[in-house]
């Protein structure tokens, strides 16, 4: 009897690992909406691409550029805070550069703050941009973080960069019940994810003039490792939350968009 209920056993879990198999690809299968989302993502990528570099055309990414710098010195500046630094200044300079001036806190944790942390900003907003009532949520979140770069601005471009995107995300708002805010999200999450891809490459490819937060880094841990390898690390660990906010967002949100946008009328317009 022994070698029977070991077969049916194995029959069951044959069974259930089939199951939990059909499950999780049904849940990662686009809908036809998320099928849009997908291709609205594919086409942001590809803009951003074409224009990066592009004579005179390029001006069109410019005021996104310096927003996802912005996103860049305050998750240096967030994190300082949780480590006890007192921040001084955030400042952009219009070179799409940045500086976030701090006293104290945890130089480890400060220093990859910056790449990590803006693009996994950048993966959230991508995941919120799958769903209407999440993009609002993530639109308030990203006000906060203007909010809280304007609180440390320091020069007028950076107070300008600021009010510039809160003033469109509360436009967005009001227009239509704020549906165009899920493509700004998407837009904006898409923008910052690819900055730091890039600007980490920049960093290790082409050596900018000033020294990088990996240079920093390596230093800071004693040479255990060449910020070459840093900046790897940093590279893949951003393509990893890339590719996590669009997988989540496929599994978080299967809704179609009329009962998106039902459910995000719950959460009110601004008047």
């Amino acid at each position: 009897m022994a070698p029977i209920e070991d077969q049916t056993s194995y029959s069951h879990y044959l069974v259930a690992r089939q199951a939990v198999q059909d499950e999780a690809y049904n849940r990662l299968a686009p809908t036809d909406d998320q099928k849009i989302t997908l291709i609205v993502i594919g086409v942001y990528v590809a803009a951003v691409l074409i224009l990066w570099n592009m004579p005179f055309i390029k001006i069109v990414l410019a005021p996104f550029k310096l927003l996802t710098v912005g996103l860049h010195e305050f998750s240096h500046a967030i994190v300082g805070c949780f480590t006890c630094a007192k921040i001084e200044a955030i400042e952009i300079d219009p070179d799409e550069g940045g500086v976030t001036r701090m006293r104290g806190g945890i130089p480890m944790c400060t220093l990859p703050a910056g790449y990590l942390g803006s693009s996994l900003i950048g993966a959230i907003l991508v995941m919120c941009g799958f769903d209407i009532l999440a993009s609002k949520v993530a639109a308030i979140f990203l006000g906060v973080c203007l909010l809280f770069i304007l609180w440390w601005a320091r020069n007028w471009l950076t107070r300008g960069i600021g009010v510039l995107f809160i003033g469109l995300i509360v436009l967005l708002w009001l227009v239509a019940n704020g549906t165009g805010l899920k493509y700004y999200v998407l837009f904006v999450g898409v923008m910052s994810c690819l900055y730091c891809l890039w600007d980490i490459l920049d960093d290790l490819v082409f050596r900018k003039a000033y020294e990088s937060d990996a240079s920093k880094f390596a230093k800071l841990c004693g040479g255990c490792m060449s910020s070459r390898v840093w900046g790897v690390i940093w590279f893949f660990i951003s393509l990893i939350f890339f590719i996590a906010g669009i997988l989540i967002g496929l599994v978080a949100f299967k809704d179609d968009q009329a009962t998106q946008q039902q459910r995000a009328d719950s959460l009110g317009t601004l008047q």
